[in-house]
């Protein structure tokens, strides 16, 4: 990675640093606050925090093949989180573990995750999307100067911001216009930045990273953007099979698509791909979809 090619890495040590979990007990342990920006704290943060609190008490022989989440409460960026880890179950090929996630004596999400023993059986996978390399692409700078006039306020503040995932758009028209298509996205992305190998703290970045843009693909069939004042999105559930490995500080794409929003919840997937085409993890999410009423004033 070349300087002209990346952000500075601050973002993605702060990243690491909130990853690296303080251990209080066995099964306890507290989560740094991140340093967002946000009102909130970020989904992703949260869910990957949770898989770190779990792969803590689980045989590093076996690798977390799935977990499914539910965020319940937003989260306070000013404060620390506390992991609490129920160990469900371990058995000869799975181990199971529930995490619950604290905040001001409530829970604000909780998790289910299944890890596996490695083993060898039938093998398969659905191709990988045709598109450009990610050097074909414009990175976030480059973006921003080309378009920065077009861009909403929100979104141009974003990505001035240094953040700990590097990401190509594949087609960013839609930042540009307003027009309704179908909705689907394809997006490069790695680490900021080179990771250490440990396996577990690579899942958990591609946990983080996964939450961003998931949802927001819902809002390509309405021509609206996760920046816009009328919207409201917010992450009900989250869950991520791993398939095979990987590492989150090599390109991946992240394609996605939409089959369906309705009763104010959009549903979201994503596959994401090695760079050699190999398939290594499929995303699911639902959430909260509103369209705010812009017009009420407070007199």
């Amino acid at each position: 990675m070349s300087a002209d090619d990346t952000l500075p890495n601050t973002a993605l040590s702060a990243l690491l640093a909130t990853l690296d979990l303080e251990k209080l007990e066995d099964n306890l342990f507290r989560g740094a606050r991140g340093n967002e920006g946000w009102q909130r704290v970020y989904g992703g943060q949260v869910l990957s925090q949770a898989l770190v609190a779990a792969a803590r008490t689980v045989d590093p022989s076996r690798s977390i093949h799935s977990l499914h989440g539910y965020f319940l409460l937003a989260g306070d960026p000013a404060h620390p989180i506390i992991y609490n880890v129920e160990r469900i179950r371990d058995g000869g090929s799975f181990t199971t573990r529930r995490v619950k996630a604290i905040q001001h004596d409530r829970a604000i999400f909780f998790m289910s995750a299944s890890f596996h023993k490695s083993e060898t059986a039938f093998d398969h996978q659905i191709a990988m999307p045709d598109v450009p390399e990610p050097e074909e692409l414009p990175n976030p700078k480059k973006l921003l100067d080309k378009h920065i006039d077009a861009l909403p306020a929100g979104m141009r503040a974003y990505w001035e911001r240094e953040r700990p995932i590097d990401m190509r758009i594949v087609d960013a028209s839609r930042y540009m216009n307003r027009e309704k298509k179908e909705p689907l996205q394809h997006i490069w992305l790695r680490a900021n930045g080179a990771l250490p190998d440990d396996p577990v703290l690579h899942q958990a970045v591609l946990a983080y990273a996964s939450d961003f843009t998931l949802l927001d693909t819902a809002l390509i069939a309405h021509g609206k953007l996760l920046f816009d004042s009328d919207v409201q999105l917010a992450s009900l559930d989250h869950a991520l099979w791993f398939h095979r490995p990987f590492r989150a500080d090599q390109w991946m794409l992240y394609a996605q698509d939409s089959p369906n929003a309705h009763g104010a919840r959009g549903f979201c997937r994503g596959s994401v791909y090695r760079r050699d085409g190999v398939l290594m993890a499929s995303v699911a999410q639902e959430g909260l979809m509103r369209v705010r009423d812009t017009t009420y004033t407070i007199e």
